[in-house]
């Protein structure tokens, strides 16, 4: 596209050297004219462009299968509240085999 612009004005300025004053601001309306017209194609690229990327990225998150946040956090907790009841069942056939009698701590999971 800048080459574009490049060749209209080079064109523009070595063929018509000796043109009045008065006919000058018509070529800088031209050249604000491309200049309008590449700027306004540039944006709408850009907009394509944005959207393929963003289909792309959710069709790769789609196939890696990924978990929502919510659903982790559930799961996160739903482990740490079973690694506690292992840890006091734990607790619990030690103090049992060991033959002393049960705490509180360890008499709550017999319930």
């Amino acid at each position: 596209m800048t080459n574009i612009i490049c060749r209209f004005i080079w064109r523009t300025v070595t063929t018509e050297k000796a043109r009045p004053m008065t006919e000058r601001p018509k070529f800088f309306d031209d050249l604000a004219g491309v200049a309008g017209g590449a700027i306004s194609a540039l944006a709408g690229v850009r907009e394509e462009v944005s959207s393929l990327v963003r289909a792309r990225v959710d069709e790769a998150v789609r196939r890696l299968d990924l978990v929502k946040r919510e659903e982790f956090e559930a799961m996160a907790e739903l482990a740490r509240r079973a690694k506690a009841e292992v840890e006091a069942l734990e607790r619990r056939v030690a103090a049992l085999e060991s033959g002393a009698p049960e705490t509180d701590e360890t008499s709550d999971l017999a319930s």
